[in-house]
């Protein structure tokens, strides 16, 4: 599916009183009742009424890509190991996305898994404060990648959280990285036939190669 670009035409009658809606024309009116880039604020950022994943940077709206059943299946096959080895030990609770999550003023990161410990969440009717842990599913393409091992990686390490697992079915990798002090390290980098292992969770693993297969889904 290609994308249309608004043309400065287009732009500028926008603005004109009775502009007619043509059949086949991106609605770009709609664009017009949100704020420009670089001037959201919080609460208009948490007003948008999406289930969409949408990021929000220093007052910049990111728009995730939407995921795929390859996507959603890692998810849902960490989510059951994690949200298992929790509350056998009573540790707290673990979260899917959508859930923005708040790092800080002005930042906000909806990562594919969350885990809290008790007491973080303040209300339950607003976005947590931080995580623990945090866990995101690589995506596909340079920006995608570059926002989920670099910018993410920065992100999540300067709002203190304690470890930070990337999921990359690209390199069929899981890295677990631990903050030291105000950056991360690598705890480990697991390929195929490894288990990615915890620091903070004692004794929480998983197979790579499992995760990875997860993936593909029942082979019918």
């Amino acid at each position: 599916m290609s994308m249309s670009i608004a043309t400065s035409d287009e732009l500028t009658q926008l603005t004109q009183p009775n502009f007619e809606p043509v059949f086949g024309r991106p609605t770009w009116e709609i664009a017009c009742l949100y704020p420009a880039q670089g001037c959201w604020d919080e609460s208009e950022y948490l007003s948008i009424g999406t289930a969409h994943l949408i990021e929000f940077d220093n007052g910049f709206i990111e728009v995730l890509p939407m995921p795929t059943p390859f996507h959603q299946r890692i998810v849902q096959l960490l989510f059951e190991i994690l949200k298992a080895y929790v509350a056998a030990q009573a540790l707290g609770e673990v979260f899917v996305a959508p859930l923005p999550v708040r790092l800080w003023s002005a930042k906000y990161r909806e990562p594919d898994l969350v885990f809290v410990r008790p007491g973080r969440i303040r209300s339950p009717h607003s976005q947590p404060d931080g995580a623990d842990l945090v866990m995101e599913i690589v995506s596909e393409g340079d920006v995608n990648r570059r926002r989920d091992l670099v910018k993410k990686r920065d992100d999540f390490a300067r709002a203190g959280i304690a470890e930070y697992w990337t999921v990359d079915p690209e390199e069929h990798r899981i890295t677990v990285l631990v903050l030291d002090g105000q950056a991360y390290r690598v705890h480990g980098e697991f390929g195929p036939g490894a288990r990615a292992t915890s620091v903070l969770l004692s004794g929480f693993g998983v197979n790579v190669d499992e995760v990875f297969a997860a993936g593909t889904g029942p082979q019918i």
